[in-house]
């Protein structure tokens, strides 16, 4: 034994510790793709609107952002090798519950749970191909033959080095975590239920809005005054860092946002199965894995701020080209900007961290990522609100417009009912008392349009935000050589 501890842990074939913990990250960006294809059945199935279903998405995120910023710790306190077991226990076991559960608001409860589990597991790539085969719930049981493959790879080839077993877990202030929920927490609730409560029009949405504010402004003060921070807000002092944080905030709304609207555009307007709408997604994946190995390289030879400059012009470029779809598209139009914006995430993502992270000292890393992290999440559940209500008020809108330019004095209006009356057979002389197949047709067909232009809108929405925040890469400053490796290998 003591030979043991003087040796360190023993050596295992590299291969298979890259897939004991990489299995784990592929576990939850199949269920995170998944879920996102499968929200349509999920809605009808559990008898919910879109709107409320998309909970499922944001309850996994905030849950999982709460807990980023007390990984570090979490992981001295019960050594890293046991805290990733416990994360893939937790994700795998939650994963079962959510497959088998009876209703929405159930099936969100053990999303909290799952995002907890998930907290410890960085996405990695995109893969599914199961919702059109079988249920909406194998977009959770699916992670239990992998969750536990990759618990029992865990426990047989990682092993924690002898100075991580020495490590003591510091102080934690449970104050500033229990505001941490709180402001979180409530925020969600406002965003999730503002739409369908008329947002400050209701009661119900102004006192959570006001207690989510009051337990920011709290949360600010002890931050600022503890020793030990949950989230450390001095951070925001190195110009990088707080840069580099509002950008990855504002991505993150963008990208869930749209990942969010793709297949819900794709399976509801286009009448695409889960299969297809899963593989428009996936090329945002290709893109990103051909794209990263060379951002890798080039962030030794070229201004890391050109970088991250152009990653968002390519993700606005990408957005753009959704804004202009039409009830007309094919699959490649449909695919395609999708490739590109995995260019401009690859693009953006590393050069951006490695700006982010540049001037951070090592000892406060592990707190900087940790909010880094749930900048990023924060702002997808910020993003996939923001879609979910534009799409209703501007289809709303749209609809109203369109109803206004169709009466019978029209000529869209009349070419329209004669082309149905003829493909009816109601001959020349039909009328509406006759038969309102046609109107009913019609009034379908200015549905379908109006949400059309709404999805248009939600994303010229998003290439907008993405060109405001070009002049916040102005506001970096440049690389030093040595603050480059520093800051990504720290990430790694």
């Amino acid at each position: 034994m003591n030979n043991n501890a003087a040796n360190g842990p023993p050596k295992v074939n590299k291969w298979l510790l890259t897939m004991a913990v990489m299995a784990g990250t592929f576990m939850e960006i199949i269920d995170t793709t998944v879920v996102n294809v499968a929200l349509p059945q999920m809605a009808g199935s559990l008898s919910a609107g879109v709107d409320e279903a998309t909970w499922v998405l944001t309850s996994y995120l905030v849950s999982n952002a709460i807990v980023l910023p007390i990984t570090g710790w979490l992981s001295a306190w019960f050594g890293r090798k046991r805290f990733l077991m416990i994360c893939l226990a937790l994700f795998t076991f939650s994963s079962m519950l959510c497959g088998s559960a009876p209703s929405l608001g159930t099936l969100i409860f053990f999303r909290i749970f799952q995002g907890v589990g998930g907290g410890a597991l960085q996405p990695i790539s995109q893969a599914i191909r199961i919702t059109d085969n079988l249920s909406w719930r194998w977009a959770f049981y699916i992670n239990l033959p992998i969750g536990l493959i990759s618990l029992v790879m865990t426990a047989l080839f990682i092993f924690d080095p002898e100075y991580i077993r020495k490590q003591k877990a510091g102080a934690i202030d449970y104050w500033g975590l229990g505001l941490l929920i709180v402001v979180l927490g409530a925020l969600q609730v406002v965003l999730d239920k503002g739409e369908r409560e008329d947002w400050f029009s209701s009661a119900f949405i102004v006192r959570l809005a006001v207690i989510s504010g009051v337990a920011l402004i709290l949360l600010i003060y002890r931050e600022l005054k503890t020793a030990h921070p949950v989230v450390d807000l001095r951070l925001f002092k190195e110009r990088n860092y707080a840069a580099g944080v509002t950008i990855m905030f504002f991505f993150g709304f963008v990208l869930y946002g749209s990942i969010m609207l793709l297949p819900l555009f794709l399976q509801t307007l286009m009448g695409y199965d889960a299969t297809l709408a899963g593989a428009s997604l996936a090329w945002g994946g290709v893109g990103s894995l051909l794209i990263m190995p060379i951002v890798g390289r080039l962030t030794t030879v070229v201004d890391s701020r050109w970088l991250v400059g152009v990653g968002l012009v390519i993700n606005a470029v990408a957005v753009y080209l959704m804004s202009i779809f039409n009830t007309q598209v094919d699959f490649a139009t449909a695919t395609w900007p999708r490739f590109i914006q995995g260019f401009g995430l690859g693009t953006t993502f590393v050069s951006l961290t490695t700006l982010t992270m540049s001037r951070i000292s090592q000892e406060k890393m592990g707190n900087a990522t940790g909010i880094f992290n749930l900048m990023r999440n924060l702002g997808g559940s910020f993003g996939i609100a923001a879609a979910t209500t534009l799409l209703a008020r501007r289809s709303q809108f749209h609809q109203s417009h369109l109803v206004e330019r169709l009466n019978p004095l029209s000529l869209p209006f009349n070419e329209w009912m004669e082309r149905a009356g003829n493909l009816l057979g109601l001959g020349p002389d039909w009328n509406l008392w006759d038969s309102p197949l046609p109107l009913a047709g019609l009034y379908q067909e200015v549905q379908r349009q109006a949400q059309m232009l709404a999805f248009c809108d939600d994303y010229w929405f998003f290439t907008l935000v993405f060109i405001a925040l070009l002049p916040l890469v102005l506001l970096m400053r440049r690389l030093p050589r040595h603050g480059e490796v520093k800051g990504v290998e720290a990430l790694h």
